[in-house]
């Protein structure tokens, strides 16, 4: 039997042969963002790091998608790499797209390089033939959850079912033949301490559109004959937050509305006033309840004022579950890369991801590793340490793949063996179909 550390060396080798070109697609990714489910330049780019490691694929799922296989000599379970392609909306940021306010402030651009950096390593050493199963490369399309309103028409379009790229390839039956599922996800020091580590959970969300629908009029001659939609949004807010007191701290519940429209003239009563809020929890029944509190809170103050108000309710993300098995091989091979005091456990995230609602089918693994330096989401983020941002993710990738199916996949059935869903996949898309929902509350009847 061989052992796996020589050909974890080997795809080591193959990965720092290829460094510069690692970086490199990892700093052009950074320079063209694109928002989810037009990352289209980008996916061309993975189309063709695939084509030169000699990677079959196919493409334009979900939108925008790619999906590559790399067999194994012997038959056995499938690891699938994943890294996302989108960015999200900040535009301050320095490396922002001028026209969209796309920006690369989450790391998705490291987490691209890192499976392709993955692929190239595991092709280039040739362990392919030590393997049992296979590795599934996949570029997930539409991770950060913006732009609702197109996305919501995407849905009625019939082009998508979901709002998320996870979500639909579920949907879309290009998990079905995938045992289990691992990406990494960029840090920074300002963040988070060490050089890696991992939080056991995430919370999953909801996201609502709400509109207050009241009646124009003069606001200084005639504000009596006028409804305040405003007036009613702001009372909203107030109920939400009278709320909070009963939202049970184990639940970690979030819940941060914005007014995304405000009225229309300073000198007339606001007629139209929306609102956008995710409610977040640990736990999906948590969700569910701390939801209900904000249609009820809602309803209130359009009852209050008199106006109507229109809510419209889309799935989020759902928890996430890290398998406690795969969290182990994570740490081990941390400690390869960066010394054994580099590794740390992480609290309880408040932030969510689509690798939640996967985490609910099959075992999946989604950690942190530094190389970056500000904060998530905002205009100081960037990779700071190309060889911590890029480099090791693709290293440590493909390490735990080929551990997870060398010696006849013995640990990856280990990890099946122990595993138990919280869910069916047709549980799963049931569920979340029915979050969908529009509701109008007429207040003045």
């Amino acid at each position: 039997m061989k052992t796996v550390e020589p050909l974890q060396r080997r795809i080591c080798e193959a990965i720092d042969a290829h460094r510069d070109e690692i970086v490199g697609i990892g700093e052009a990714i950074m320079d063209a963002p694109e928002l989810g489910f037009k990352e289209h330049q980008t996916a061309d780019r993975v189309k063709e790091v695939f084509r030169c490691a000699g990677l079959s694929y196919d493409d334009g799922l979900a939108l925008t998608g790619v999906r590559a296989v790399l067999q194994g000599a012997q038959p056995g379970p499938t690891v699938a790499l994943m890294g996302e392609l989108d960015a999200l909306l900040v535009p301050d940021h320095p490396r922002a797209c001028a026209t969209t306010g796309a920006a690369h402030a989450c790391g998705h651009n490291a987490q691209i390089a890192g499976m392709l950096g993955a692929a190239i390593g595991l092709t280039q050493s040739g362990v392919a033939k030590d393997l049992a199963g296979r590795v599934v490369f996949l570029a997930v399309p539409a991770e950060e959850y913006v732009e609702i309103e197109y996305r919501i028409g995407l849905t009625k379009r019939g082009d998508t079912t979901f709002l998320t790229g996870k979500q639909e390839l579920i949907k879309l039956g290009l998990f079905d033949d995938v045992d289990m599922a691992i990406m990494i996800h960029s840090t920074s020091p300002d963040v988070h301490e060490g050089s890696a580590g991992l939080s056991p959970s995430s919370n999953g969300f909801v996201a609502k559109s709400i509109r207050f629908l009241g009646k124009a009029s003069h606001a200084g001659a005639y504000p009596e004959r006028g409804i305040n939609a405003l007036n009613a949004a702001q009372l909203a807010l107030s109920a939400i937050n009278a709320q909070r007191e009963t939202f049970r701290d184990e639940d970690c519940v979030r819940v941060h509305p914005i007014i995304t429209k405000g009225g229309d003239l300073v000198n007339i009563v606001p007629s139209e006033v929306c609102l956008e809020t995710y409610v977040r929890a640990k736990t999906p029944d948590a969700m569910l309840d701390a939801a209900m509190k904000v249609d009820r809170a809602s309803r209130g103050a359009a009852m209050a004022l008199g106006c109507r108000v229109e809510i419209e309710t889309v799935p989020g993300n759902l928890p996430l579950r890290n398998d406690p098995r795969l969290a182990e091989l994570f740490r081990k091979n941390v400690t390869v890369l960066f010394g054994d005091r580099e590794y740390r456990d992480y609290a309880h995230s408040g932030g969510s991801t689509d690798a939640g609602d996967l985490s609910q089918l099959m075992p999946v693994l989604h950690p942190m590793m530094t190389g970056a330096e500000g904060s998530h989401h905002q205009i100081d983020w960037q990779i700071a340490d190309s060889n911590a941002g890029y480099v090791l993710p693709a290293k440590s990738l493909a390490m735990m793949a080929v551990e997870l199916l060398h010696n006849d996949a013995v640990l990856a059935r280990d990890v099946l063996s122990q595993f138990v869903p919280e869910m069916t996949k047709e549980e799963y898309l049931d569920r979340q179909r029915a979050v969908f929902r529009s509701e109008t509350f007429d207040g003045n009847l």
